[in-house]
């Protein structure tokens, strides 16, 4: 069965209510693609307005979860109550999450389990430094963090992969498609061997990294890659021309 090509939009943290309601008036007049998959995730404070303003064909993802139920947790979001108000996909594992806000692995990995069994959908992102890349530990960095994913995971079922290489998030530099397409074949490789063939053949793999509408059209035509998690260019009318990239 053939993969639902999927693009999700992360606003990050970004936006008002003024260019909320555009982003969301602008999604809402548009001739999507009905054969896409759209998820978008604007900050917190607007998930409500954005779920309550948008199209129904679209769904709404917050851009974090925490791993315990309720409680005493000031600032954080509980699976629960994503879940009360109807959002039903978060994103987990952002490299700024990992870098700037110190997310190791495990708790990546916890954060997934305990959004996948409360029924979030998590967009699961994995990615290497330029470092890295340079060193040619790009594929040993992220098999290292879908092990970290394995160890807490029985269900893949929900869960969407994004690879993000960090070097091209918000520069402007992209992968080249041979480097994205290398990439997203090694991951799919290593859900083949270390996971079930089923899980390698139904699972989604996204390429982000400041994806726009000039660059997605020959990403798109790779045989792993199955779609964008897009940044800054979610916020910009070409998010549409994104969605709809396969039929150009």
């Amino acid at each position: 069965m053939a993969r639902k090509f999927f693009v999700g939009g992360n606003f990050k943290m970004n936006g008002t209510v003024s260019s909320i309601k555009e982003i969301v008036s602008n999604l809402n007049n548009a001739t999507l693609d009905p054969e896409v998959e759209v998820v978008v995730a604007p900050p917190a404070l607007y998930l409500l307005l954005v779920r309550d303003t948008l199209r129904k064909d679209i769904e709404v993802a917050a851009q974090n979860a925490y791993d315990k139920p309720c409680g005493a947790y000031t600032g954080e979001i509980s699976v629960s109550q994503l879940k009360d108000a109807g959002i039903n996909w978060t994103i987990l594992g952002h490299s700024e999450r990992r870098t700037l806000l110190g997310e190791s692995d495990a708790v990546v990995s916890s954060k997934t389990k305990f959004a996948t069994d409360g029924g979030i959908s998590v967009i699961w992102c994995c990615g290497e430094s330029l470092a890295e890349r340079e060193a040619g530990k790009t594929i040993d960095v992220v098999s290292s963090q879908l092990a970290a994913l394995k160890a807490q995971t029985e269900d893949w079922s929900n869960i969407v992969i994004a690879y993000e290489p960090i070097w091209a998030i918000g520069t402007g530099k992209v992968a080249t498609t041979e480097q994205a397409q290398e990439v997203h074949a090694a991951l799919r490789g290593w859900l083949r061997k270390e996971v079930s063939d089923k899980v390698a053949d139904e699972t989604r793999i996204l390429y982000g990294g400041s994806v726009n509408e000039k660059n997605c059209g020959e990403l798109s035509k790779q045989p792993d890659i199955d779609g964008f998690l897009v940044g800054g260019a979610s916020l910009k009318p070409a998010f549409v021309d994104i969605i709809n990239c396969k039929k150009q």
